[in-house]
């Protein structure tokens, strides 16, 4: 039967080059973006290396809970019509924003960081329990190291970090792929994280120079932080999207669930703050308040 992918904000960098390594694998793989020029062009990379399945595009803003709602609709239903298992999810959408700003009245990071990706997957999780064994790949970062560990609302108390409110934002999701492994454990479909470990991307390339992403404190040692930020984000996507593919892929981790890839593509402790219950319980009551699974009016 066939093997299907789904890859978010897989027109370009690392999700792209995760895209190509599901399709070389034998998946027939569909790239979710926002702009349709750069899907055609993604998806005419991934047919030009003569892949068993041909890839297709599927425009959508990830950054609009409604125009999600309306994705997991449309994938859903094809897979309902054509009879085709859903194999694997990867949410590699993130942004990262110098600049506070808001997305329906929810602060930004916090939308496309978590509360998209969540809400795809929980709308996806009746599709692909029906195409058991399936896996759900999350793509998380080390930027959950300095990230605050406060869910009782979207965003802290304090002034606006870009950097730390990204790292919040995929701690968020972290938490949530652990505990959504508990839940689905035993239903055929696993759920990893996957650290890509850093790789120049148009996400990298903007924010990471401008030290108002870091807070005061770190913005005294500009000069050390802003050499980190190079050297970690001077990889090519290649390299970072190798955690993803090989959660996605890899016969070893046949029935195996709630395990993070770390860079170098093995698997790795989580982040502990990840693993607290207690941020796993704020994290889904946030989750379900401002990310239902219905549109409200």
């Amino acid at each position: 039967m066939k093997k299907t992918a789904v890859v978010t904000a897989g027109t370009a960098g690392i999700g792209l080059e995760t895209a190509l390594g599901l399709s070389a694998a034998g998946f027939s793989v569909t790239v979710v973006g926002r702009n349709a020029d750069r899907g055609a062009r993604a998806v005419e990379r991934i047919n030009a290396t003569s892949p068993a399945h041909p890839a297709r595009f599927l425009a959508a803003d990830l950054a609009s809970l409604d125009e999600v709602r309306a994705l997991a609709d449309r994938i859903a239903s094809g897979h309902a019509a054509s009879g085709d298992p859903l194999t694997v999810l990867v949410n590699n959408v993130g942004a990262m924003f110098a600049d506070r700003r808001d997305l329906g009245g929810v602060e930004a990071s916090f939308v496309v960081n978590h509360l998209s990706p969540y809400l795809l997957t929980e709308l996806l999780l009746p599709t692909l329990t029906a195409g058991a064994p399936s896996r759900i790949v999350n793509v998380t970062s080390g930027a959950v190291g300095v990230a605050k560990r406060a869910f009782d609302a979207v965003e802290p108390s304090g002034g606006y970090y870009g950097f730390h409110w990204y790292g919040r934002a995929k701690l968020a999701n972290l938490a949530y792929t652990i505990d959504l492994a508990a839940r689905l454990d035993g239903t055929g479909v696993s759920v990893f994280a996957a650290d890509p470990g850093g790789a120049a991307t148009d996400m990298t390339n903007g924010t990471m120079t401008d030290p108002k992403i870091v807070s005061p404190a770190l913005r005294l040692m500009w000069p050390l932080v802003r050499r980190r930020f190079v050297r970690s984000t001077s990889g090519p996507a290649s390299v970072a999207a190798r955690p993803s593919i090989v959660a996605a892929t890899d016969e070893a981790l046949a029935g195996r669930t709630g395990i993070v890839i770390g860079a170098q593509a093995r698997p790795v402790a989580p982040f502990r703050g990840a693993t607290d219950p207690r941020v796993a319980e704020a994290v889904r009551r946030l989750s379900e308040r401002h990310a239902p699974l219905a549109a409200t009016t």
